[in-house]
């Protein structure tokens, strides 16, 4: 009996030992690693998304003002009673400028302002232009010389201007330019377009 228990108590302590002892495989060793989780540097150094309008803003942001401007007024069309004719400004600087929108217009003589009634007209509308030295842009203008309303039938409509200051979009001081083409009936109405390249 004591033999027997003997025997049994050193298998149990084999088997104890054996497992104590057991060094587990390589495949257990290696414990799959987490994968990792995106890099914060990764996310800064991607490429900023590409603008919308790159060419938004010109490097040169100066105006096309009176001190710039050369200016003439052209006649290109008569009929019917309508006149029609162009505010055409040429760039007499050394750099590019910037032109955009509708002119302002007033008819004079010598005696002072002539009666003028502006109205913008739609075709062409503003647009940006960029005139390099030597470069045109163009205003179209439309006007009546039949007698509207009060005005006499004999004689001139309305006093006859001799010149007329136009002042560039976006500025205050005026070209003085040569009138040469008669009285403005309709209480002085001309119709002028924005500028556009010519």
């Amino acid at each position: 009996m004591t033999r027997r228990l003997i025997a049994c108590g050193l298998l149990v302590l084999a088997s104890v030992t054996a497992c104590g002892t057991r060094t587990p495989d390589k495949a257990a060793q290696t414990l799959p690693t987490a994968p990792s989780s995106p890099s914060s540097t990764a996310s800064s150094t991607s490429p900023a998304p590409a603008s919308d309008n790159p060419q938004a803003v010109t490097p040169d942001g100066k105006r096309c003002d009176s001190a710039l401007l050369k200016g003439e007024i052209v006649p290109t069309d008569a009929g019917a009673g309508n006149r029609y004719g162009k505010f055409v400004v040429t760039n007499g600087g050394a750099v590019p400028c910037t032109l955009n929108g509708y002119s302002g217009f007033q008819l004079e003589n010598a005696s002072g302002a002539v009666p003028t009634k502006l109205e913008r007209k739609a075709d062409p509308g503003p647009a940006a232009l960029t005139l390099a030295p030597g470069a045109k842009a163009s205003a179209n203008l439309h006007w009546s010389v039949v007698p509207a309303g009060s005005e006499p039938v004999e004689g001139t409509c309305q006093p006859e201007p001799s010149k007329v200051a136009a002042i560039p979009p976006n500025e205050t001081a005026p070209l003085s330019l040569p009138w040469t083409l008669g009285p403005v009936c309709s209480g002085g109405r001309i119709e002028i377009s924005a500028f556009y390249a010519s």
